[in-house]
């Protein structure tokens, strides 16, 4: 059997609050828990009214104290935005608390748009290159106690010494961060919910290029996907419309809440917004349990996924819990 895990971006739904949408991942980790899910992450996203999760360090500790079993991780602190020795601080303390039930999952890309990444890093080393690859290694430095002799980092602990890093993940959408988490040995999540690049390609590519290290001797893949569950494929159709809006939306650049069903499907579409909504419709798994069990076991069968992380960006917050419901019994 396939691991089954939630990806949750705290969604904010029109009519509703960020802070409703915060306590809605509280409530929905819960019933993960309760139903057997593996693991439950959360995201990094900034300056989006569509998304309250900008902080998954301090909700990963709240969802795991409000759980019993469920790991709990970031999908994921995106690391440029972030002091490496911060981060190592902030995932110690809650691995400490909640001993065996943290994922460090990391990213690559700030989660936010230009400006915003500029205030989030303005008083840090602010660079136009990629420096994540110097941004890892000082971390991995910091967990290894490898900086040589003489380096103005080498007595430098992260706090509480005595206590591991959290399993690490490189979360990733394209070949590069397929390739880039094989030869750091990291565990690899595919955002197949987004990502251009095909998914059993990013995956051959990882496993082709893993090198074991000291967080993982061989490799583990994670890929995430979009699901819409419900009683009857035309409800799961309904449900949907949402998605088809949000993403309509984000491609003009406008990241509003989360539009109720009845507002998607009034929305006028041009022809081409139609044709992409389309295409992006292949990538999601929409239906009733059978119907999307036989999309994402097309899916698994592909990419050879250890584990599939499911998020479900829908209006209505119970229709959201009993989409994980329904999914549930096909795979735990």
């Amino acid at each position: 059997m396939t691991a089954l895990s939630v990806l949750d971006l705290s969604p904010v739904s029109s009519g509703s609050t960020g802070a409703q949408a915060l306590r809605n991942s509280i409530d929905l980790a819960q019933l993960a828990d309760k139903l057997g899910y593996v693991r439950y992450w959360v995201a990094e996203h900034h300056n989006m009214p569509m998304i309250a999760s900008s902080a998954p360090d301090i909700m990963i500790g709240q969802i795991a104290a409000a759980t019993q079993r469920i790991r709990v991780g970031s999908g994921g602190v995106m690391l440029p935005n972030h002091a490496p020795l911060t981060v190592a601080e902030r995932f110690k303390v809650l691995e400490a608390l909640f001993p065996d039930r943290i994922d460090l999952g990391l990213g690559r890309a700030p989660g936010t748009d230009q400006v915003t990444s500029y205030m989030l890093r303005r008083r840090q080393n602010v660079s136009e290159e990629d420096d994540f690859l110097d941004r890892f290694s000082e971390l991995m430095a910091l967990e290894t106690r490898q900086f040589p002799e003489g380096h103005p980092f080498s007595k430098v602990q992260a706090m509480p010494a005595d206590v591991k890093l959290p399993p690490i993940f490189l979360l990733g959408s394209s070949d590069y961060s397929a390739q880039l988490a094989g030869q750091i040995g990291a565990a690899f999540a595919f955002a197949h919910h987004f990502a251009t690049f095909p998914a059993e390609e990013a995956m051959r590519i990882y496993r082709d290029s893993f090198k074991p290290s000291v967080s993982h001797d061989k490799p583990y893949a994670i890929l995430g996907t979009h699901v819409v569950c419900a009683d009857t494929d035309a409800e799961a159709d309904r449900l949907a419309s949402t998605i088809d809006l949000n993403f309509t939306r984000r491609n003009k650049g406008e990241f509003l809440p989360l539009a109720s069903p009845e507002e998607a499907l009034a929305y006028q579409y041009s022809p081409a917004e139609r044709a992409r909504v389309a295409q992006n419709r292949t990538k999601l798994s929409i239906g009733a349990p059978a119907a999307v069990k036989a999309k994402l076991d097309e899916l698994i069968a592909a990419t050879q996924a250890d584990e599939v992380m499911v998020t479900t960006m829908i209006h209505d917050h119970q229709a959201r819990r009993h989409s994980y419901e329904l999914l549930a019994p096909l795979y735990v």
